[in-house]
């Protein structure tokens, strides 16, 4: 089955979080949500350009709720901050979207003393869902979308070198972010379950969408992706619909991984993929939610 967001009826009344909506696959995320009468918290780090999209998104859609609120979610005190700061003004969260992530970069360390890319497109959203946990519970049929990529097939976690300290691979890095990212949407599901709580945790990847993420490729796969990139290349617009399938299908059950059903899953119309195998390794999972744990200095219990 394949998703088709024209036939989703209208969501008034809920509230959604969207982690990185000013540009590409989450500014697409929240044009969609805010037409289906969905209320956005856009989490930026750059507030400037957050405000621009929200314009731009109003300009179209004059009836959009989107509120901007700051997020840095490289530092885990911005986190703590804005996680406060949404509990106090909202007593639900419909769809929590862990959208937001960096590719492939330098290397460098947060404040935290973590790898950028782990602490931006995993842990800070590890934090964030853990601090929103007991909004997300209290709100009925809740979802939590983290995002993905085809790149999770790269890299197991580094257990004994996490952060890459002794050696740094830009793409490896990449490719254990995202893993752990599909890791744990999976085992939240399971946990939710377990704990009957009436919530779902999906995960979803884009396919090979076009965003602002290629900036830090390589100078030959930059120039290749110029040239050749309408054969496996989709708009953002159509990178979104995993996400969005996996906000808003009805058919979903929780612990899916939704993504593009063309050849290679780089492209397509949005239906249900398959992780890898160890995707699912219940022994890994529960050792990275542990040290996910570790890592923010904080228990994340699902009770």
């Amino acid at each position: 089955m394949t998703f088709n967001i024209d036939k989703v009826p209208a969501q008034a009344g809920k509230v959604a979080i969207v982690t990185g909506a000013n540009n590409g696959l989450g500014f697409e995320t929240t044009m969609a949500l805010a037409k289906k009468e969905i209320e956005v918290v856009m989490a930026c780090r750059n507030l400037d350009k957050a405000e621009e999209a929200k314009a731009k998104i109003m300009k179209v859609n004059r009836k959009a709720k989107l509120h901007v609120m700051e997020l840095d979610l490289s530092e885990l005190d911005s986190v703590r901050e804005f996680a406060g700061a949404f509990t106090k003004k909202y007593n639900r969260l419909d769809f929590l979207i862990n959208n937001a992530g960096i590719m492939m970069p330098p290397f460098s360390l947060t404040e935290d003393g973590f790898e950028s890319q782990f602490a931006t497109n995993y842990l800070g959203h590890f934090l964030l869902t853990k601090l929103l946990f007991s909004t997300i519970k209290n709100t009925p049929e809740a979802r939590i979308v983290s995002l993905s990529s085809l790149a999770h097939k790269w890299k197991d976690i580094q257990f004994d070198d996490i952060n890459f300290k002794k050696s740094y691979s830009k793409r490896d890095a990449y490719g254990q972010s995202k893993f752990a990212c599909l890791m744990f949407a999976i085992e939240f599901d399971k946990r939710l379950k377990e704990a009957n709580i009436n919530a779902k945790s999906l995960a979803a990847h884009p396919g090979v969408s076009a965003t602002n993420l290629f900036n830090n490729m390589p100078k030959p796969v930059a120039w290749f992706t110029s040239i050749f990139g309408s054969f496996f290349v989709q708009p953002a617009k159509d990178g979104a619909l995993p996400s969005l399938y996996a906000a808003l299908g009805s058919d979903l059950a929780g612990g899916e991984y939704t993504g593009p059903e063309g050849k290679g899953e780089m492209k397509g119309d949005a239906t249900i993929v398959k992780p890898r195998r160890a995707a699912k390794n219940e022994v890994m999972a529960d050792r990275l939610w542990s040290v996910s744990e570790e890592m923010i200095g904080e228990d994340f219990v699902v009770q």
